[in-house]
């Protein structure tokens, strides 16, 4: 009934627009007023690329929406994966405080929307986000906000986190989160395999004393030892329906220390002993998340943990190394859809320590989610492990090429609008959509 009362009032205002007739202008005011007041009701937060001036802010409002209790509608597909919120003046002020391109719309233009987005012809989808999810970012506790991008775009977009590290995690305490971070860290026990070229650096003699003394402290007489206790903790989060987001070295060296539990792999200069003999063919790919039949790098002087990473056998240009992204049926698979919302399809690509995911060695129930086929690679993944979901992301800054130790921290506010930032915070709101069992 208050729509076709509304539709109403609108009919009426564009007669008396139209009608030649004279009406007092006290009584069209009345009429244009109660019209603006009635049916503009939602607030539009559009993310195609010419319509948002601030993409990464964007998603800061729509987690500060959720945080106070209202729903929020992500539009699948529609102007760049638009968010729909209700009409409020503390969410109009926020916008403009904080630089989101927003539109005031008629209920009776979102009922337009939806219907359109509803449509079988359209491959779109409206995904009703309830909670705003609880994020915990695993990292060193010295570490900088900027020395990781997920830290750095959070920030950026005033999203709230909590760090944690080893303790918080071998005390249980990830089932207080809803969202888990993994900083670029290595769960193989081998200090990043940074040995080669920074073993006579100040920092790294100070980190890797401090992880000894961390894990003496917990109870274990190696490194190695401590850091895949943590790997397995971060497994059973996830089994047991945690959402796990990971980056560069994180990716690869958590799923080497799950395949290689109870195998020592380390050689003397990282655990004081050598490595087991015949380590490699010891290694069991079925308790890996996404990788399979990946080999180890042997040597401490390299630079690289195995055969998963594409780094070394990349032959692009920066100026041509672009990865697109996957598109999926909003409706039939939302899930991924999600994680690949964005205003371009084709994304910058970027190094890491872990830049890309050999295909050959992904397992088959995981989703490729981002791709360069020309360099046959991939950047982008995700899968279902248990009750819950991981991503795993290549690269270490999406708009930082070539990151390397001691470079200045990416500045944000020269890129609101980072396709490849996006990508992060598409996962960091995925946990907020109210649940529906993957048709995929």
């Amino acid at each position: 009934m208050m729509m076709k009362f509304l539709s109403k009032i609108e009919i009426l205002v564009d007669r008396l627009v139209r009608s030649k007739k004279r009406c007092t202008p006290f009584f069209f005011v009345l009429i244009v007023l109660f019209s603006i007041q009635s049916y503009a009701s939602y607030v539009l937060i559009p993310m195609d690329a010419d319509g948002q001036q601030n993409h990464l802010k964007a998603y800061g409002i729509t987690y500060w929406t959720l945080s106070k209790d209202l729903k929020v509608k992500w539009l699948l597909n529609y102007r760049g994966g638009s968010f729909l919120l209700p009409d409020t003046e503390n969410i109009r002020k926020e916008c403009t405080i904080r630089g989101v391109t927003y539109e005031i719309i008629s209920t009776s233009r979102t009922e337009e929307i939806l219907k359109e987005i509803s449509s079988p012809s359209q491959n779109m989808e409206a995904v009703i986000l309830e909670k705003a999810p609880k994020i915990a970012v695993y990292s060193p506790k010295g570490n900088q906000p900027w020395d990781d991008a997920v830290t750095m775009v959070l920030t950026f977009a005033e999203i709230p986190y909590e760090t944690i590290y080893d303790t918080e995690v071998l005390e249980d305490n990830l089932i207080l989160y809803d969202w888990l971070h993994l900083h670029h860290e290595d769960f193989t026990g081998q200090y990043g395999k940074f040995y080669a070229s920074y073993r006579a650096a100040p920092w790294y003699i100070k980190e890797k004393a401090e992880a000894e003394k961390l894990a003496k402290s917990l109870g274990y007489q190696k490194v190695s030892q401590e850091k895949l206790a943590v790997a397995l903790k971060i497994r059973d989060y996830v089994v047991g329906g945690g959402f796990m987001f990971a980056m560069c070295s994180a990716t690869d060296s958590f799923e080497i220390a799950l395949s290689a539990e109870g195998v020592d792999i380390c050689e003397p200069m990282f655990d004081g002993d050598p490595s087991e003999p015949g380590y490699q063919s010891k290694i069991d790919y079925n308790k890996t998340f996404a990788f399979k039949d990946f080999t180890l790098e042997r040597s401490p002087n390299v630079y690289e943990f195995s055969s998963i990473d594409m780094t070394r056998k990349r032959r692009i240009s920066k100026t041509t190394d672009y990865f697109t992204l996957m598109d999926f049926s909003a409706k039939w698979d939302p899930i991924p859809t999600m994680l690949c919302q964005n205003h371009t399809a084709l994304v910058k690509g970027f190094m890491g320590q872990t830049t890309a995911y050999n295909p050959n060695e992904i397992k088959s129930n995981v989703l490729v989610l981002g791709e360069n086929k020309t360099n046959g690679e991939a950047r982008y993944i995700h899968g279902i492990k248990g009750k819950g979901f991981f991503t795993f992301y290549g690269g270490h800054d999406p708009e930082d090429y070539t990151h390397r130790v001691g470079d200045p921290k990416t500045e944000l506010e020269l890129h609101p609008n980072s396709p490849g930032y996006r990508l992060i915070l598409n996962n960091v709101l995925f946990p907020a959509a109210k649940k529906k069992k993957q048709k995929t």
